[in-house]
């Protein structure tokens, strides 16, 4: 019963960080990128008006940002419900 109750809340604890995390791509990428662009081309970074640059570049940097914190979070994630993988020493 304990293990059922700590995969569920560990289950529940992961598509809430996953879905937070689309959340914030569809933010970043959608709504700066297509949505929010007029606005924020009056804003320029690197000489470029800051939409395009979130259009072009800010999303793909943004992606991979939440790809390291998701996979930084899962760690910490796994070592709270003990369900983590041992590194092999070689």
């Amino acid at each position: 019963m304990q293990d059922k109750q700590a995969a569920h809340a560990y289950w529940k604890e992961n598509i809430r960080l996953l879905l937070s995390l689309l959340v914030i791509w569809f933010v970043v990428s959608f709504g700066c990128g297509i949505l929010f662009v007029d606005q924020l081309d009056k804003i320029t970074f690197s000489g470029f008006p800051l939409g395009f640059w979130f259009a072009q570049q800010g999303s793909i940097f943004s992606f991979v940002a939440i790809i390291f914190f998701y996979i930084w979070r899962m760690n910490v994630l796994d070592h709270k419900y003990n369900v983590y993988e041992e590194e092999k020493e070689s």
